[in-house]
């Protein structure tokens, strides 16, 4: 009996999960709305830029879901390619594909930054694409989080998005190499 009801919310968690599955439609407002937040960035922003990069970072998210084979949560599509079930979706994986057809665009007033928010209790390290005004730090620009939604674009100011700390790639991994050299220190292996 024990057995059968741990299946059963074994079952019922599973297709909760499969099921929080983001819809594969974008919207226009979103790609204009993105639009102007971008070209709001800074007075050197084009506005031509602005909008070819919302609309890039909309639609290419979602083909890259496409091509990732995407039919559940991102949480839930990690696990799917830690399985070897699917072989690309991970966060990191988003962001390679989406800053490398970004930068593609050789932007002159735009800037793709590569940003790490690192781990925390209860919350893995995520990577993601920030744009800023040409010369711009990640704290200048906008998030474009194309994973958390399973490839429906979600963007705030890195500083406004309350599930993650978002940092350069650099300090974060100086902050890991530091940390691994403490344990290392507490716990040595000889």
């Amino acid at each position: 009996m024990i057995k059968a009801l741990t299946y059963l919310l074994f079952l019922v968690s599973f297709f909760a999960i499969v099921g929080c599955t983001a819809t594969s439609n974008y919207d226009e407002k979103n790609i204009d709305r993105l639009a102007f937040e971008i070209e709001q960035l800074g007075p050197s922003v084009s506005a031509e830029e602005a909008s070819r990069a919302s609309y890039i970072a909309h639609t290419y998210s979602l083909q890259l879901a496409k091509e990732y084979n995407v039919t559940t949560s991102a949480m839930a599509h990690n696990q799917l390619v830690v399985h070897g079930l699917r072989k690309r979706g991970y966060c990191n994986h988003y962001t390679e594909d989406l800053s490398k057809r970004l930068k593609q665009e050789d932007f002159r007033t735009l800037t793709v930054h590569w940003a790490v928010s690192p781990p925390a209790p209860l919350r893995i390290i995520h990577h993601s694409v920030i744009i800023s005004p040409r010369g711009g730090t990640i704290d200048d620009g906008i998030l474009l989080d194309p994973w958390r939604n399973s490839g429906v674009l979600f963007y705030s100011k890195p500083q406004d998005d309350e599930r993650y700390d978002w940092r350069t790639r650099a300090e974060v991994r100086e902050q890991l190499l530091l940390d691994a050299e403490a344990r290392d220190a507490r716990f040595p292996s000889d």
